[in-house]
């Protein structure tokens, strides 16, 4: 039988990025998806800010942030740098994903700004850990689009998106 240190050895060294064109029709059970987001409460935050917000994107809500990632990346690329194709893989990648999450950290102002990101992506990584535990694929993309996408997350003046994170079954 395996120590919880070889489990875990095994999960860290399986950890992959896993990209939505390599992801199932199968849906993530809600079960496994809540351990997910469980598990990112358990990262570590100088102060206990727990500066990571989450905000998930199913169904219509994903098909709608699909659309609105493929309009800012047309809105904010110059006409000679443009790609067709790119335009159509933007909202096609958050199709072909069960679940997108957008990352947001909250700056609270108490620790340097450093601090807060780098918990937000300690509080990524065990998602990635508790996904790749589950046979869940998943992988953090940070578009530079993410730069203009503020307004549609309705975010707050001390917030910064810093990027999105794509889960499917594999």
């Amino acid at each position: 039988m395996k120590t919880n240190a070889e489990i875990l050895e095994d999960i860290i060294k399986s950890r992959r990025s896993i990209f939505p064109k390599d992801y199932t029709a199968e849906a993530i059970p809600q079960d496994v998806l809540d351990k997910i987001l469980e598990s990112a409460n358990y990262a570590p935050s100088h102060k206990k800010t727990n500066p990571w917000r989450f905000r998930i994107f199913q169904g219509l809500e994903k098909t709608e942030l699909g659309e609105t990632l493929a309009e800012l990346y047309k809105a904010t690329t110059s006409p000679e740098t443009f790609l067709e194709k790119k335009y159509i893989d933007i909202s096609d990648k958050v199709s072909k994903a069960n679940t997108v999450l957008s990352i947001v950290s909250d700056f609270s102002g108490k620790v340097p700004e450093w601090e807060e990101v780098a918990a937000t992506a300690m509080a990524v990584q065990n998602m990635y850990l508790m996904a790749t535990a589950n046979n869940v694929g998943c992988y953090w993309s940070s578009p530079g689009m993410i730069h203009h996408i503020g307004e549609y997350l309705q975010l707050k003046e001390n917030e910064k998106c810093l990027g999105f994170f794509y889960m499917g079954m594999k």
